[in-house]
């Protein structure tokens, strides 16, 4: 309210009809001015009062929101604004800061719209309430309710994706420079049964004009086709491996998930006497993943955990003093979701573990080498971090790090204590 009108309406008893007249049309002006400002901006702005009743909105807050009513009917503000909002995670923020009296903070949130992802920030600050004193020499503050603003961050995270991939080419060097060896012995026994077929018929035209011998001429080419079969599936393997990821990314409750999946692998691992155990977060932060890739990065580790329980136990089928065990352990600590997938199979020397992480290395018969790099492709892609500690015959750690992008829950930390190996020795691999 201008000065004009605020020295006005401590008189307006003592006004005429016509500067009356004046100061309404002065407030409508003002109000008129007010609205149209805050229509126009890009940032949905929600006012609320104490009760987190809907005193006013724009556009913007509808359509970056999915409410339940348009903000603007008659009966939104009968009921608090939670109630109006479609979207549990943004409701349940909302609820808990009304009811905790929680203002200057801001979450981050992942809406659907149609067959898209959208990021937003929700920033709750206090609604400040000025009025001038009896003597109107001085103003009083009081809190009126909130200012709940909503951001889309859409573009930036996005971009942020993009220049995370476009850093993650660089490391394509040491992939090309593993897949041309690979391709080197495959080229160099094809090139070889070529040439001997070529003497072969070079001979036997210098001779008697007779080709080899049929079986001769099969034993060569089967060669050949097996290497060409080699080949592909080389060329094959790397294409999986450079292809950037599909990734549906959107803010999931990792623990959620870790329970599902571990339900649907447990039967095949307590079948085979493997239990499994599961440790988490009291409080799970979401996390900005792709719950399909999070579901095969976590199944591929607990698959190669099974493996290593199988080799170890087999090698030493009179140990009955432990049996095979899988952790999957969770915690958060220093702004980061910390995941512990642990073991106690057989292990691995520091020269294997320095190596697991590489394109087509592998210690199996049958393997490819290529499922626990696409493990740390995907660490990669959710700006995570895997490190892997491991004891020779006593088990193995993987421990994975994803940020936290919601900066209320980086205020909560629960710490885990290191994994114990349920190694003979009681092996204790400290989590950092």
């Amino acid at each position: 309210m201008s000065e004009f009108v605020r020295k006005v309406s401590r008189k307006i008893s003592k006004l005429s009809p016509e500067q009356l007249e004046r100061v309404i049309d002065s407030v409508n002006g003002e109000n008129k001015t007010l609205s149209s400002a805050l229509e126009s901006l890009s940032t949905g702005l929600v006012l609320v009062d104490g009760d987190f009743s809907l005193i006013r909105s724009n556009k913007a807050a509808e359509r970056l929101v999915p409410f339940k009513k348009r903000l603007s009917g008659d009966k939104a503000g009968e009921v608090p604004l939670w109630e109006l909002v479609d979207d549990e995670y943004i409701s349940s923020f909302l609820h808990k800061c009304a009811a905790g009296g929680k203002t200057n903070v801001s979450e981050e949130f992942s809406v659907s719209a149609g067959d898209k992802t959208r990021f937003i920030t929700v920033k709750i600050v206090p609604l400040v309430e000025k009025q001038a004193n009896e003597e109107g020499s001085a103003f009083d503050t009081t809190i009126a309710g909130s200012v709940i603003t909503v951001e889309d961050i859409t573009e930036r995270t996005q971009q942020e994706v993009m220049l995370h991939r476009m850093e993650s080419l660089a490391g394509l060097t040491n992939l090309a420079a593993s897949v041309a060896h690979e391709i080197k012995n495959p080229l160099g026994a094809i090139s070889i049964h070529i040439q001997l077929l070529q003497k072969a018929v070079k001979k036997s035209r210098e001779g008697d004009g007779m080709l080899p011998k049929e079986k001769f001429m099969e034993d060569y080419l089967a060669v050949i086709n097996e290497e060409i079969d080699n080949l592909n599936k080389i060329v094959v393997d790397f294409l999986f491996a450079v292809r950037p990821l599909q990734v549906n990314m959107s803010l999931s409750n990792p623990d959620a998930l870790l329970e599902k999946i571990a339900g649907f692998f447990m039967p095949e691992f307590e079948s085979k006497g493997v239990g499994v155990v599961l440790r988490l977060c009291k409080a799970s932060p979401r996390l900005l993943i792709d719950e399909k890739l999070f579901r095969e990065l976590v199944i591929n580790l607990a698959q190669n955990a099974l493996a290593a329980i199988e080799e170890r136990f087999a090698a030493a089928p009179d140990v009955t003093e432990e049996t095979g065990t899988l952790l999957l352990e969770s915690c958060v600590k220093d702004s980061k979701y910390i995941l512990n997938i642990a073991d106690n199979g057989a292990g691995m020397d520091d020269k294997t573990a320095s190596k697991i992480f590489e394109p087509y290395y592998t210690t199996k018969a049958t393997g490819t080498g290529l499922g626990l790099t696409m493990v740390y492709k995907i660490v990669k892609e959710f700006k995570g971090d895997i490190d892997v500690k491991s004891v020779k015959n006593h088990g193995t750690v993987f421990t994975i790090s994803l940020p936290v992008p919601q900066r209320e829950t980086m205020l909560l930390e629960d710490k885990a204590a290191g994994v114990r190996l349920l190694g003979g020795a009681g092996t204790e691999l400290p989590i950092a």
